[in-house]
């Protein structure tokens, strides 16, 4: 009997449950988001009331306090025209945050060009105060709604029933990728193979006698094999599924994706579709109609031009203000290392930067002074799977280095390299020449931009990273680059090392 029919006999009502909790936990989300909404642009219009028309409220201040208490309703209407409490917002991405920022400017302009079709005089300084502060606040609040949904998922809470169909490889790949960042809130429930890999399934099965052999062939990295290709949306039904996951294969053309698409929209089921290009994301991407196809184009990464003056400007000024206004700390760290432990302050080290010239990186020195002579005895130890060398209980690192290197705090004099154009505050970590004399022809693109004090390796794991992880976050870095991104990469490196997980 195949897997499929067994689901109509055996599910339970406890799946549709499941899957009802999931329209329950959106719709709380939701009505969290719409509440912290009206409360930020509330507390925004009292704000700019009290400071704009201090004293006892009069005559002439009743309007105001009418527009005080009409803008949040006047916000809620701007967010949901917005869509900005669409459930494909939730949890993940910037998109959540950019259309809180566009209703920003929307309401704004609506309240100004009200104000002077209707010849009604507005005071300006309410205005100006009261509409930019409700869009930061409300984005801020977003910001922490967000954290605490992500809180909720690493526990477990608030996912999606996901089932997702492709080839055995790419679905483990997914199901690693998901289990390991949680806080996307897609939790695979299911995995459908193509027709001949199932049936090839099922005829394993019937010869195997061992239950633990049973379980390899008939799931994919503990998520159960439930169906093939054709039988996504009666397993979708069966599961009590929110949502489907296709996978790029060849099986999946375009007229079976609209078919499973016409299957699943009438229980509102979602459907998302991974390209084949998979870390091509943002700007780069747009979708064209040609001759009636809706046709994926995927520009260039623009490395060159205006962006890349842009990029540098930014980068040199912010070093020469960090470096500004850090200075008492690196003092202060200086101090601590010179008196703790015999040798120079800083650390000098020969690394490959742009296009492959090598450039002296600058430290606070963490080791004692004889720790590239000693790493030789070492080597055997290393806990990393590539090119890199990386111990959790390093004997080489001082007592004040150890401080030092969880916080983050031994990479500040690279500002140094950032103001003289060597580094840039955010891009691929900069690597050795010796490391770079290992890598193949893929892993040499992290040499097209200059390498970072910070990047995606910095806020996505650090050293708990595998070297094929590292690899792939600097190459997805270096297609997708924007300020935009550099900007979000740097907020989230605060967070991280505060954390000071996966520095050593």
């Amino acid at each position: 009997m195949a897997v499929v029919d067994k689901l109509r006999v055996d599910a339970s009502p406890r799946d549709q449950q499941r899957r009802a909790h999931t329209l329950n936990w959106t719709g709380s989300y939701r009505r969290r988001a719409m509440g912290v909404d009206f409360l930020s642009m509330l507390l925004a219009g009292v704000v700019a009331f009290v400071l704009r028309f201090p004293g006892t409220p009069n005559a002439l201040t009743a309007p105001y306090i009418a527009l005080t208490v009409a803008l949040p309703v006047l916000w809620l209407l701007i967010l949901t025209i917005s869509r900005a409490y669409e459930p494909r917002f939730i949890g993940v991405g910037s998109e959540e945050f950019h259309r809180v920022l566009r209703s920003g400017f929307i309401i704004t302009a609506t309240v100004a060009i009200a104000a002077y079709a209707t010849k009604t005089e507005v005071a300006r300084g309410y205005v100006v105060m009261a509409l930019p502060l409700a869009t930061v606040l409300n984005v801020f609040a977003r910001y922490r709604l967000r954290k605490w949904l992500h809180d909720r998922r690493w526990k477990g809470e608030c996912m999606r029933r996901v089932v997702a169909v492709g080839h055995r490889a790419a679905l483990a790949d997914l199901i690693r990728l998901l289990r390991q960042k949680r806080y996307h809130g897609m939790d695979i429930v299911g995995v459908c193979l193509p027709p001949v890999l199932f049936e090839s399934d099922d005829a394993l099965r019937a010869e195997l006698d061992d239950d633990e052999s049973f379980l390899d062939v008939s799931s994919v990295e503990g998520v159960p094999v439930l169906g093939d290709f054709g039988q996504t949306a009666k397993v979708v039904e069966q599961i009590g599924a929110d949502s489907v996951a296709v996978l790029a294969c060849p099986e999946m053309d375009g007229l079976a994706l609209r078919r499973l698409a016409w299957q699943i929209e009438r229980d509102d089921v979602e459907l998302v579709v991974a390209p084949a290009l998979m870390d091509a994301a943002g700007p780069r991407i747009s979708i064209r109609p040609v001759a009636g196809l809706p046709l994926l184009h995927v520009e260039h990464p623009e490395l060159d031009g205006g962006r890349k003056f842009l990029k540098s400007m930014f980068d040199r000024v912010g070093a020469l203000a960090g470096l500004a206004l850090l200075s008492p700390l690196v003092l202060a760290i200086a101090v601590a290392i010179k008196v703790t432990s015999s040798g120079p302050v800083l650390f000098r080290q020969v690394r490959v930067g742009r296009d492959g010239s090598e450039f002296t990186v600058l430290k606070f020195r963490t080791m004692v002074v004889d720790a590239e002579a000693r790493k030789v005895d070492l080597i055997e130890h290393n806990e990393n799977d590539g090119v890199l060398f990386k111990m959790r209980q390093d004997p080489r690192i001082t007592r004040v280095g150890r401080w030092l290197r969880r916080y983050s705090l031994d990479e500040l004099p690279q500002l140094i390299n950032v103001a003289r154009g060597d580094m840039s505050l955010v891009g691929p970590r900069p690597p050795l020449p010796e490391e770079v004399a290992k890598y193949g022809d893929d892993v040499r693109r992290r040499l097209v931009v200059k390498p970072g004090m910070t990047g995606l390796w910095q806020v996505s794991g650090r050293s708990d990273l595998t070297w094929e992880e590292s690899v792939r976050l600097d190459l997805r870095y270096v297609d997708n680059w924007s300020l935009a991104l550099d900007l979000q990469i740097m907020w989230k490196t605060w967070s991280a090392v505060f954390r000071g997980s996966g520095a050593y």
